[in-house]
């Protein structure tokens, strides 16, 4: 019995999301032969951010033909975990190849940065810590410095209309706080089991660990995650800049032990953050709940379902 590569396999789940009976992305063609989809390619690149003082990696997805035509595209940016890096968001490759063939989505760029900052545990915001790492200014450096270097450097239709943001664990905390704060730049977030709580996260959690909520030699302090929070977010949101979010988690995620952290459970938590969102105008939020657990057996349905509905594909048609 053959055994499948850990991309072989996500390539074969993303097939069966993507249609029933047929082969990896294969779709008939006007003789009834199956065609593949035209593979993208990852790119490898980095943007000067003047806020960091220095590079920001990143990886990129052109979709196939890119290089041939001059048309302009919608841009995604996703974001990897903690302890993951630039290469995390390339498992959903084959995926988005297959989507763009049948039309599930526009092709799109993606841009996957990384995040080694505060030991990768910088939760995508700026900090304000000057402990060992000192925090960064994150959120500042991708949404202003990389996203104005992407514009310049390739052909993407440079509006919030036709620009969206993604992240799975503490990327999907970093997309839901980029989305809500910069609805001027995004039009849309898929938000994977992110890694938040409200009010404030348990005692154990490693949102404590890293400097990204902390002031001076404090590494965490209770005020600046409130203020940096998708409540606080949500409370001034502003109903001009529409957005749609879409929010999806596993039914199998890691139960806090102790009683008075079961509000934590992130399954918990995610519900409620739709359940607040939904109440929000302007915020046209979905949930989705699947079998699985913190990884890719619950990401990449996600990802399947959630992309199109965050670029606005099911609503407008695709061109």
């Amino acid at each position: 019995m053959a055994i499948m590569s850990r991309r072989q396999a996500l390539s074969a789940t993303g097939a069966g999301l993507l249609g029933a009976g047929a082969t990896v992305g294969a779709t008939s063609g006007a003789a009834g032969v199956a065609t593949r989809p035209r593979p993208g390619r990852i790119e490898s690149g980095s943007a000067w951010s003047p806020a960091l003082g220095e590079e920001i990696r990143y990886r990129v997805y052109l979709p196939a033909g890119y290089a041939r035509r001059r048309a302009r595209h919608a841009s995604a940016y996703l974001l990897h975990g903690r302890g993951d890096d630039l290469d995390g968001w390339s498992e959903v490759k084959d995926t988005l190849d297959a989507m763009i063939h049948r039309r599930q989505v526009p092709p799109v760029v993606v841009v996957m940065p990384d995040a080694p900052w505060s030991e990768g545990g910088s939760w995508y915001v700026d900090s304000a810590f000057t402990g060992t790492p000192p925090g960064r200014p994150v959120e500042t450096a991708l949404t202003r410095d990389l996203v104005g270097h992407v514009d310049a450097t390739y052909r993407t239709r440079a509006d919030r209309a036709h620009r969206v943001v993604g992240g799975y664990s503490m990327g999907g905390a970093g997309a839901l706080r980029h989305l809500l704060a910069h609805p001027d730049l995004f039009s849309g977030g898929l938000v994977l089991s992110p890694a938040v709580y409200d009010p404030l996260p348990p005692a154990d959690s490693s949102t404590r660990e890293f400097g990204a909520f902390g002031i001076g030699p404090d590494r965490f302090v209770d005020d600046v995650y409130r203020r940096l929070g998708y409540q606080s977010l949500l409370a001034s949101f502003d109903p001009a800049l529409p957005v749609r979010l879409f929010l999806a988690v596993g039914d199998d995620e890691w139960p806090n032990p102790l009683p008075e952290d079961q509000r934590h459970d992130l399954d918990l938590e995610t519900a409620l953050v739709h359940n607040a969102a939904k109440r929000v105008e302007g915020v046209a939020s979905q949930l989705r709940v699947l079998d699985g657990g913190h990884d890719w057996d619950v990401w990449v349905p996600a990802f399947v379902e959630g992309l199109p509905y965050v670029l606005g594909a099911t609503e407008a048609g695709l061109p």
